[in-house]
């Protein structure tokens, strides 16, 4: 199976596995989906859903958000993890927000990944699901499929985005990156995993990591 073939395989099964795409973290604007998603670094999207409504009670826009303290903050998100790093970052970008961008979220990535706590993938993410410019976040589902599947080489982050970019269609891209998410999820996972499930993988698959099992 060539490569061209390959992508046309996995697109063709991840439409038919997901033809809705809903946004797995909840929110309502770019700055909640913003801090949601900073939020989910390192943490799930489960524990993410169950924190962002008791902090966005309290703040879920900029100018409420710099009135908390970041100890106030870093209380409330304890339990996503890494809060002291996050805290700050929340209190810092919604400053700069309030001061440079007018309390908007911007709809660029330089501006994004100027933001404290900001760093690409994050930028990704609000790019193509707030404001629906073609991005492909990667994160370590999409990273491992892409190997799985022989699709990159599982060097880096950046090497598998390169690829997803290089290899899909543009106008995809913003579905792509949930519906493999999802796959990886649900089929495909780090630990547990079977390729018997795993129809995508079973299929098209790179010899290394089917002969590992």
């Amino acid at each position: 199976m060539t490569k061209a073939e390959k992508v046309d395989f996995v697109i063709k099964t991840l439409g038919k596995l997901y033809p809705e795409t809903p946004i797995p973290l909840r929110h309502k604007d770019p700055y909640t989906l913003l801090i949601a998603v900073l939020l989910s670094a390192q943490s799930t999207d489960a524990k993410v859903n169950e924190i962002t409504p008791v902090l966005f009670a309290k703040a879920d826009n900029p100018h409420d958000m710099v009135k908390l303290t970041i100890d106030e903050i870093r209380e409330i998100i304890k339990p996503v993890g890494l809060s002291p790093m996050k805290s700050k970052g929340i209190h810092g970008l919604s400053e700069i927000l309030i001061e440079k961008h007018g309390g908007q979220v911007p709809a660029n990535f330089e501006d994004l990944e100027a933001l404290p706590a900001v760093g690409h993938k994050t930028a990704s993410v609000v790019m193509s699901q707030a404001f629906g410019i073609p991005a492909f976040p990667v994160d370590t589902h999409i990273h491992r499929l892409m190997y799985r599947w022989g699709l990159s080489s599982g060097k880096n982050v950046v090497q598998t985005e390169k690829d997803a970019k290089r290899l899909f269609p543009k106008e995809l891209w913003n579905t792509l990156h949930l519906q493999i998410i999802y796959y990886g999820r649900e089929y495909s996972p780090a630990r547990g995993w079977k390729v018997e499930n795993d129809i995508i993988t079973k299929t098209i698959g790179r010899k290394s990591v089917l002969n590992k099992l």
